[in-house]
């Protein structure tokens, strides 16, 4: 059974840096990863940064060039490392996995969430 558990959401000011962390119970390297948010304006979470098992990512446009997705296999941990926050950044991040990659929400493995306000 899979589980995962996010940490490192907080409260920051905008331009400030955070890093979010996922432990993967079953092993990270067995599946595509990713971050999603769920913001107060959308009905749906929104994917932010997807790793596959052989380490490709993609970012969502809105988070290209100050989001960095990664994961470290051996210590089945995958991070997000978010610097330059905005406002708009703000909401509860959720770690996803999957057995291939695009990550599907309706068949994805979600944590519990952690939450993220960046405050201007």
């Amino acid at each position: 059974q899979v589980q995962l558990v996010e940490s490192g959401g907080a409260s920051v000011q905008a331009g400030g840096s955070l890093r979010l962390s996922c432990k993967v119970s079953g092993g990270a390297s067995r599946f595509c990863l990713g971050w999603f948010r769920q913001t107060p304006s959308e009905k749906e979470r929104e994917g932010v940064a997807q790793i596959k098992t052989d380490g490709t990512t993609s970012y969502a446009n809105s988070v290209r060039g100050r989001f960095t997705i990664s994961k470290d296999d051996t210590d089945n941990t995958l991070y997000l490392q978010m610097d330059n926050l905005k406002p708009e950044d703000t909401g509860m991040y959720y770690c996803a996995a999957d057995h291939s990659c695009p990550i599907f929400r309706s068949r994805a493995i979600w944590g519990q969430g952690t939450q993220v306000t960046v405050s201007s």
